[in-house]
């Protein structure tokens, strides 16, 4: 229901201005819902991960017009998301960035095969992420399926070569090892030398902040289970990205 959704006014209002820019732009005429319930009604999809059928009999409206209106406010939030470019801008004020990968479940078959995590055991879409050194949220990638490999997904969205090209220091898990000398990860193997497992510690205590970028996804319901074309998926994190970065 509407009055469920734990965002700040701050962050309505922020999309309720964008969707009235958007609406002067297209020179929309008069629709059922005025810009400030548009506003609510998408984050209360994205947050909530509530349906078109339970938004449609909340809010009163039919269920097309619901798809049409959360597409919308959708693809407005998504066309303001950070670019990798500019989330190097914020990066390089911080000590080092953390780089991780993280699997969105979607609603796939076995026989989708390039959807598939061996890693995960699970259909999914793989998204790249990056966090300041408190493991607050800054960037995170288009999706790519969940059969490719993080460092791979890294080298695709030129995440590496950004972090070369800026000099900056970057932590990430054995997943990424070979991804050059700005990427820290930690040793491999199970007979480590003392400073080795020192070392080991201290990166593991710092890599593990990354994970509050994660969860800061995945507190958005709808992504811990996409039933969705997977074409809609880097849209609604690039959505989710922008409604973060507003209530910040």
């Amino acid at each position: 229901m509407p009055h469920s959704i734990d965002l700040s006014s701050r962050t309505l209002r922020y999309l309720s201005v964008q969707l009235r820019i958007r609406r002067r732009e297209i020179g929309t005429r008069r629709r059922r819902l005025p810009p400030d319930r548009q506003a609510l009604l998408a984050p209360v999809h994205l947050r909530c991960g509530d349906t078109c059928a339970q938004l449609a009999a909340g809010f009163r409206i039919g269920i097309a017009t619901v798809y049409r209106y959360i597409r919308e406010a959708i693809d407005v939030l998504a066309s303001l998301a950070p670019t990798l470019a500019q989330a190097m801008k914020t990066i390089r004020r911080k000590v080092f960035v953390i780089l991780d990968g993280t699997l969105l479940p979607i609603d796939r078959i076995a026989a989708d095969t390039p959807y598939y995590s061996g890693k995960h055991k699970r259909h999914g879409m793989n998204v790249q992420v990056l966090a300041d050194p408190l493991g607050r949220l800054v960037w995170a990638s288009p999706a790519l399926p969940g059969s490719t490999h993080d460092l791979t997904a890294a080298r695709t969205h030129h995440i590496i070569d950004a972090l070369g090209d800026e000099d900056l220091k970057c932590r990430a898990d054995k997943t990424y090892q070979g991804a050059g000398h700005h990427v820290r990860v930690p040793f491999r193997g199970r007979r480590l030398k003392r400073w080795k497992r020192r070392h080991y510690s201290t990166h593991a205590k710092t890599r593990c902040l990354g994970e509050q970028a994660m969860a800061t996804l995945k507190g958005w319901r709808l992504l811990r289970k996409l039933r969705c074309s997977t074409n809609r998926i880097t849209d609604i994190v690039k959505a989710v990205l922008v409604l973060h970065h507003a209530s910040t």
